[in-house]
């Protein structure tokens, strides 16, 4: 996990830490937020499909999301498994993926649903549809952090 600690966590004045330093030693030792910045990448992940879905391939918002999530779940899945729980058991990388994109499925129908909604009614939405991903995408984090904790993840 150290490699993954900012450069300027280990900075010192003197005998003393900076504060900073110490904020982001704390942080990334947090395993959520560690998820939650995988979780941000996965958004822009999830985003850049969404749009070669619907600009690149002609898919319309609805079905250009599942691709755009199967990409995002993909990228999480490696994201999680290296920086978030580098720690946990290592189970068949195919199997472990499948339990991953599994256990997110409560995550998307909470997040699908109000993407959904979101760029049904709401004009701005469907005009920019990264605005439907974020909010869906924050909307499920909770629910994902768990599932992935608890199914996917456990610790070695």
């Amino acid at each position: 996990m150290s490699q993954w600690i900012p450069a300027f966590a280990g900075m010192t004045i003197g005998r003393r830490s900076l504060p900073i330093a110490n904020l982001t030693r704390r942080l990334m030792r947090s395993r959520f937020l560690r998820f939650a910045l995988v979780g941000a990448g996965g958004a822009l992940v999830d985003i850049g499909a969404l749009y070669l879905a619907r600009d690149g391939f002609g898919l319309d918002l609805y079905s250009g999301r599942v691709f755009s999530f199967l990409c995002a779940v993909s990228f999480t899945f490696f994201a999680n498994r290296a920086f978030t729980f580098g720690d946990a058991k290592r189970g068949r990388l195919a199997r472990q993926w499948l339990v991953f994109a599994t256990s997110q499925l409560g995550g998307l129908a909470v997040n699908y649903a109000l993407y959904a909604v979101l760029v049904t009614y709401w004009p701005l939405a469907h005009d920019e549809p990264a605005i439907a991903v974020v909010l869906g995408s924050l909307a499920g984090l909770v629910f994902n952090y768990a599932a992935a904790r608890r199914l996917v993840f456990r610790a070695g």
